[in-house]
Parts: C-alpha cells; sequence; structure tokens
C-alpha cells in the first residue's frame, strides 16, 4: 500500500527503508547491466555511438528545419494574425510528427491505451490496429510524469484524435527551458507557457497566455465548425511540475496548491482529461526517471516493456474553481485516486479498466469484449514525416531558382 509522508500525503510507491549516502554529491553509482530491469543493452558500444550520431541527426536536422520554417512564416504575423497562427499550427503539427517517427523508429514499444466509463466509446482501435481517440478539440489535459516521454506520448495521442489536434498542443513548462538553442526559440513561437515556479510571478504571465488561448481565430486550422471561433486547443499540465522523485514531490505539491486548474477557461473548455501513465518493467521502490533515461529508452534499447495510459475526463462545471483551497484539495484527490491506479498497476501489470470506453473494430462484442487497446507510436504513413522539410525546401527552392534567373540575365 502507498506510504504517507509527514504532510498526510501519499507517497506514488513505498520507499527504500536504507538511504544511501554519496560522498561529494556525485550521485547514484551506476547499476550492474544484469540489474536493469530490461537486462543487459541490446546494443553494444559501436551500434550505440551509431544511434545517438543518427538520432541526433535527424532530431536536430529536423528541428532546425521546422525552426526555419517557423522563421518563414514570422512575417504572416504583420499581415494577418489568423494565417499567422494557422502557420505556427502547421509547423506544430510537423513536431508532433517528429516525435512520433523519433519514438516509432528508435524506441518501439507496447502502448496500452484504456479507460473509465466516463471515456466510454471515445477510445478506438482501427483494423489496421493504429489508435483513434474522439476528444474534444478544446481540453485541458492533466497527466502525472514519471520520465521525459511522458509528453511525448500524450502528444502522439493528440495525433491520434479525430479531427487531429496535434498542431494545437499547448504545453506548460519550466521557464529555463525557454532559451535552450533552437527548440526554446520554437517553442516560443509555439505559444507554449513558461513558469518560474513562483506564483507572483506566473500568475499574471499564466492569465495573459490563456487569455490569448480564448482568442477567436477564423483562419485555416481554427477547427472544424468554421468562421471565427476558440482554436483547438490541447492545454497539458503536469500539477507535479516535474518528473516524479524523491527530491521534487515536495516543491511539486506546494507549486500545486496555488496554480491548480486554469479557471479563465472555464467557459471555453467542457472537460478536464485525466491520463494515468504506467511504465511497465519499473520496480518497487524506485522511480521511472532513474530506470527507463533517454539514453537506456532510445539508443541502448531498453524501452519499458509497455507504456499504459489511463483515461478519465471531468466536467468542468462540477469542479470547484472558485475556491483555491477546494480546487487544491480536488486535485489531491484525484491524486490520490491515480495512486490507487498505479498501486494496481503496480500488483497486476494493468489498469483497472472498463470496456465499454474501447471500441476494436472488428473485435469481440460481447462479454468476451476487451478493455484494452494495444498498439504502437506511428504515423498514419510512412512517408508523412517528409513534410516537415516542405516550408525549407520550397525556399531554397525558390532561392535557387532566383538565383538563376537574377545570374542568367546579370551576365547578358
Amino acid at each position: 500500500m502507498p506510504q504517507i509522508n509527514t504532510e498526510g500525503q501519499r507517497l506514488r510507491f513505498p520507499q527504500p527503508t536504507v538511504k544511501l549516502e554519496i560522498p561529494n554529491g556525485v550521485g547514484k553509482p551506476p547499476e550492474p547491466d544484469s540489474a536493469h530491469p530490461m537486462g543487459p543493452p541490446q546494443y553494444g558500444l559501436p551500434m550505440q555511438a551509431l544511434r545517438i550520431f543518427l538520432f541526433g541527426l535527424y532530431f536536430f536536422g529536423s528541428a532546425i528545419c521546422i525552426h526555419g520554417g517557423q522563421i518563414l512564416g514570422w512575417p504572416l504575423y504583420l499581415f494577418s494574425a489568423d494565417w499567422f497562427y494557422a502557420y505556427m499550427a502547421l509547423t506544430k503539427q510537423y513536431f508532433g510528427l517528429l516525435i512520433t517517427t523519433m519514438t516509432q523508429w528508435w524506441s518501439p514499444t507496447l502502448v496500452r491505451v484504456s479507460g473509465d466509463k466516463s471515456v466510454a466509446g471515445q477510445l478506438h482501435q482501427a483494423a489496421d490496429g493504429s489508435l483513434r481517440v474522439d476528444f474534444p478539440e478544446r481540453i485541458v489535459l492533466i497527466s502525472n510524469h514519471q520520465l521525459y516521454t511522458d509528453w511525448l506520448y500524450l502528444w502522439w495521442t493528440s495525433y491520434t484524435n479525430m479531427p487531429p489536434t496535434h498542431g494545437h498542443v499547448y504545453i506548460i513548462l519550466k521557464e529555463s527551458l525557454k532559451w535552450v538553442p533552437i527548440i526554446g526559440p520554437a517553442m516560443q513561437f509555439y505559444s507554449f507557457v513558461f513558469m518560474a515556479r513562483k506564483w507572483d510571478q506566473d500568475q499574471a504571465r499564466l492569465r495573459y497566455r490563456l487569455g490569448k488561448l480564448n482568442t477567436r481565430h477564423s483562419g485555416p486550422l481554427s477547427g472544424s465548425h468554421g468562421g471565427s471561433q476558440y482554436d483547438p486547443m490541447w492545454l497539458l499540465l503536469f500539477p507535479e511540475g516535474t518528473n516524479l522523485s524523491a527530491n521534487t514531490r515536495a516543491q511539486s505539491a506546494a507549486f500545486a496548491k496555488k496554480a491548480g486548474i486554469p479557471d479563465e477557461l472555464r467557459n471555453t473548455v467542457d472537460y478536464v482529461y485525466d491520463c494515468t501513465i504506467a511504465y511497465e518493467g519499473i520496480p518497487a521502490g524506485q522511480y521511472g526517471q532513474d530506470i527507463f533515461t533517454l539514453r537506456s529508452v532510445y539508443f541502448q534499447g531498453r524501452p519499458p516493456k509497455s507504456v499504459n495510459m489511463h483515461w478519465r475526463r471531468f466536467a468542468i462545471k462540477d469542479m470547484p474553481i472558485d475556491d483555491s483551497k477546494a480546487m487544491y484539495e480536488w486535485i489531491v484527490a484525484r491524486w490520490r485516486e491515480k495512486d490507487d491506479l498505479l498501486e494496481a498497476f503496480r500488483q497486476t501489470g494493468k489498469f483497472p479498466a472498463h470496456a465499454e470506453a474501447v471500441n476494436i473494430e472488428g473485435g469481440p462484442k460481447d462479454e468476451f469484449k476487451t478493455a484494452y487497446i494495444s498498439t504502437e507510436v506511428a504515423p498514419r504513413s510512412p512517408l508523412e514525416f517528409l513534410q516537415m522539410f516542405a516550408p525549407v525546401g520550397t525556399a531554397a527552392l525558390v532561392l535557387r531558382i532566383g538565383w538563376q534567373v537574377v545570374s542568367k540575365f546579370a551576365g547578358k
């Protein structure tokens, strides 16, 4: 059962009773490969080096092209804000494709999706095995945060939505990420919300950004209903603030008590969707970020045996948004439920799910119907990722043709 800390909060997993003291703050000693839950690395050092090189070439090359496309589209703002935001949504779709293909090629693993009765009929599996979710175009999405890859699977889920909303994902992030080369400026173009985790500074900033998300637009990619309307929006919140670990829990709880769910969205969003993510293979008493590092998952060939996503939803009209104390207690209650879900997963290997949440094309509809969709992260088309390079490639082609034309006439 989950333990209770001195503040009356239940801990996600039982904590080890022996604390290992490491001199000079050098961190944990590396575990031998045989002690890793996934066993020794699938690839040797030469292959790991090659995978790192190819990963870096693909990720940073694609990111540079996407950011270059953003810069090319920036002048649109001077002529039409609607077209500017539509174009940035398009480049955001490109990044969604980047992380989808990146995960498919370097870290393929089983993804098991389930839900409770609140999402009945909203989780679908097509005949080709791909996931399709039928969530609204505007939602607030909350999730627990165990690994750096959590947001990749959530962004991929928006890609599977009907209609797709991976061009309208907004993430609340640590302010330090704002100035990461290439990635930081790109995220600023995406109108992500950067928080200093100091509520006296963040409150005004959050309200300003949420006010921008409540602005109506009528350009392309402004939703499926036509006319001037609120843009699609999947606002992703990690109330824990950062990856779950023994060092971050207290800080995250203190910040969540003040932040809560933004009340500026109450009139434009109907539901909060909650995703509980669990990774198969994390031993009791340990944290996922220490087991499934980026190196382990992407380069050594040791991803989790499965990534499990359990969905619920809550109507905003039923939430105590006007009372900050009651809102905090609401969040704590949901996190206690998530603790119970994670404890059930640790004991059984699956979340307790309801069959009515899923619809599997061609699958049984009677008492043999499963409550789980087993799928994988993959794009709809193996060549879909090529569109990421279209804006920069087109600009380069136009410049080349223009240069040839100028050189031809100048040479006469």
